[in-house]
């Protein structure tokens, strides 16, 4: 079981299932909702995220159409995303976990449109300029 929460502590939730493939985005939404050089993601499935604590505090943006960002409405702390093309998955953002999710990043994602700043260390991950193959899971975060 995987517990986390958003910076003010208003907003509680648990994982009970695996992580799918962990993904470093480094697309210009998930920079920007990020507020870094990349956002880092795992999908879950929608009946393993249960939030504990804090309904009442979430809000959601439409970043694109069918595409909703989470956040936490009183510190902003992004939380997950959905997509309304992948109803059964939740995109969870790994910097609101409390602990080591257990699993480590795969690959990272649209870099052809990281930050121009980022020197995108060679971590040995591999790496796609766009979205990626299906076996990471769930599309990016676009």
């Amino acid at each position: 079981m995987l517990t986390g929460g958003c910076l003010c502590g208003g907003v509680r939730y648990e994982i009970a299932g695996a992580l799918g493939p962990v993904i470093l985005c480094h697309c210009s939404q998930c920079r920007r909702a990020s507020g870094s050089a990349f956002a880092a993601n795992a999908s879950v499935r929608a009946d393993a995220f249960r939030l504990l604590a804090g309904t009442e505090l979430m809000r959601e943006f439409e970043a694109t159409p069918g595409k909703f960002r989470a956040f936490c409405g009183r510190c902003g702390s992004p939380v997950y995303a959905r997509m309304d093309a992948w109803p059964a998955l939740r995109r969870v953002r790994l910097g609101t976990l409390d602990g080591d999710p257990g699993a480590r990043p795969q690959a990272h994602l649209h870099v052809a449109s990281k930050a121009p700043w980022d020197a995108l260390a060679d971590d040995g991950l591999e790496r796609f300029d766009a979205e990626g193959p299906a076996a990471l899971g769930a599309p990016g975060d676009r």
